[in-house]
């Protein structure tokens, strides 16, 4: 596979095995790549985690009965598209 990296990007890769910080551009690829997926990794753990408080907390909601009728909602939102039609907005 080649790649094609910008010249800030190249001159980056050159100071990093330069600098003694890596001994080869496989070894700093592979640790980028690790790192890319420690972070995506984490990011989706984070969602994940978001989720489940929505659910918790949407569950806790119908526990306590703090619910609207679906049929009640889409009525609202059909007066309101009928409102804003007839207003011409």
């Amino acid at each position: 596979m080649n790649v094609t990296l910008t010249p800030e990007q190249e001159n980056y890769v050159l100071s990093q095995l330069q600098g003694g910080n890596y001994d080869s551009v496989q070894e700093l690829i592979s640790e980028a790549l690790q790192l890319l997926e420690e972070r995506n990794r984490a990011l989706k753990q984070q969602r994940l985690a978001e989720l489940r408080q929505k659910i918790a907390s949407g569950t806790e909601q119908i526990a306590q009965g703090k619910v609207t009728d679906g049929e009640v909602v889409f009525a609202r939102l059909q007066e309101k598209i009928r409102s804003i039609s007839e207003s011409g907005l």
